[in-house]
């Protein structure tokens, strides 16, 4: 059955495919993949906090409503690794390295967000 299905595709229908192959690849590569963040915006009761460059390893305390978090910076990625929050969700998030990533650790009010050069929206912050 395929073969009789492949018999009927020609060279130009194999360019076809080819041609938009590529072309859904690269947009994706351009339109899906964020830009890498330079800086980590830390913010505590919703005030900022501190904001730092990511291009030093460090490790920042910030205090919260209910106690202090931990924020480690490393090879241009931040994490939250230490949180006083019962459920650990911003702990859980992972390192962060891209622009508009963000960990929040809701109940102790705490939060980092990374930036860049350009700011990253999309459909879901409207």
């Amino acid at each position: 059955m395929t073969t009789i299905i492949l018999s009927h595709i020609k060279l130009g229908d194999w360019l076809t495919i080819l041609l938009g192959s590529m072309c859904v690849a690269l947009l994706t590569i351009k339109f899906w993949g964020g830009d890498l963040a330079d800086r980590a915006i830390i913010r505590s009761s919703g005030k900022i906090f501190r904001e730092v460059s990511l291009n030093r390893d460090q490790r920042i305390e910030v205090p919260g409503h209910l106690g202090i978090s931990i924020i480690s910076i490393k090879q241009r990625k931040a994490r939250i690794t230490s949180d006083p929050s019962p459920r650990q969700y911003c702990v859980r998030q992972g390192w962060l390295q891209q622009v508009g990533e963000i960990a929040l650790c809701l109940p102790n009010q705490v939060s980092i967000e990374l930036a860049g050069s350009k700011k990253r929206y999309d459909s879901l912050n409207y």
